[in-house]
């Protein structure tokens, strides 16, 4: 009798162990590097991308990632899809999976993420949720190795929304182990959640509403938009809320000389961090940016080998 191997879905770095990641992440790198062959490795493969949300890096680097590899990519975009009409995701799942080798979803809803993958029966990838956006993160993981090497001993610093994204560093500060330290709004809190999650995990999380108590020390500060898709109609109240928040010169000084800076993309210059924070030396953004495309690749080898 032929072994039924487990389905390897990516939705969330919670749910993984160091050493799993750990394997993401350097097979990404050593991608990029040269160091590893990965041109092959979805030949006769096919990647379905659904796109529930709008886009740019995500479906760019993703498409261009499938494609380096050797596969080919469908794209669904909410008007292409059935699901926006009455079909259940269950339903869209069971079919979907028997057309192609793996289904990555950006939606609004992270049930939504979590059903597709419960009734698939090919890997499905988290491209972005309400919830979180573990693709971004081994980005972003990637980024902080490049240029210093062991995680573990790092100090990193969030400034602004307690979104998405911040719980996905959380995460991954459990899971590799170095000290984050999140400077929110007290009316932007991350989720609690997330918070008791890392607490039950032991991780040097901490959480405060003093930007620059936060950024002392820290080898990396990290922001991103303060008005998520969604979020639109608070848009002033926001602003006004999250001032405090923006990156700007005199919030770097307070890091390490050696400090990078980190945004996940599109920035908005001006709201959570300054021109010349973004476009200065210790800017790593655009670095980032490109290392979605060998997180990505690191993440389907993964999922599909």
């Amino acid at each position: 009798m032929t072994e039924v191997q487990e389905v390897k879905h990516f939705l969330d770095l919670a749910e993984f162990d160091k050493d799993i990641l750990t394997k993401i992440l350097i097979s990404g790198v050593q991608s990029k590097l040269g160091e590893a062959d990965l041109s092959s490795t979805l030949t006769g493969k096919t990647v379905l991308m659904m796109f529930e949300k709008p886009s740019t890096r995500t479906r760019v680097s993703l498409e261009t990632a499938v494609k380096q590899m050797g596969g080919q990519t469908v794209v669904l975009n909410p008007a292409d899809s059935q699901l926006g009409r009455g079909e259940s995701v269950a339903d869209t799942a069971r079919v979907l999976s028997r057309y192609v080798d793996a289904i990555a979803l950006r939606t609004h809803d992270h049930d939504k993420i979590l059903e597709l993958a419960k009734f698939s029966s090919v890997p499905v990838v988290n491209l972005l949720s309400n919830w979180s956006h573990p693709t971004q993160l081994i980005a972003d993981l990637i980024t902080l190795y490049e240029r210093f090497g062991d995680l573990s001993s790092l100090k990193v610093a969030w400034s602004g929304d307690g979104n998405n994204v911040l719980h996905s560093w959380m995460h991954a500060a459990a899971k590799f182990g170095f000290e984050l330290q999140i400077a929110c709004p007290e009316e932007r809190m991350p989720d609690v959640a997330a918070v008791s999650w890392v607490r039950e995990k032991g991780a040097n999380v901490s959480i405060t509403n003093d930007s620059t108590a936060a950024v002392a020390g820290a080898d990396a500060v990290v922001t991103d938009v303060w008005i998520s898709m969604g979020d639109e109609q608070q848009g002033g109240a926001l602003q006004k809320m999250l001032q405090p928040y923006r990156v700007d010169e005199n919030l770097m000084s307070k890091a390490k000389p050696t400090a990078i800076f980190m945004h996940c993309l599109p920035a908005k210059r001006g709201q959570e961090v300054t021109d010349a924070v973004l476009d200065g030396q210790q800017s790593a953004a655009w670095d980032e940016a490109e290392n979605r495309l060998h997180a990505n690749k690191g993440i389907l080898a993964w999922c599909l080998s």
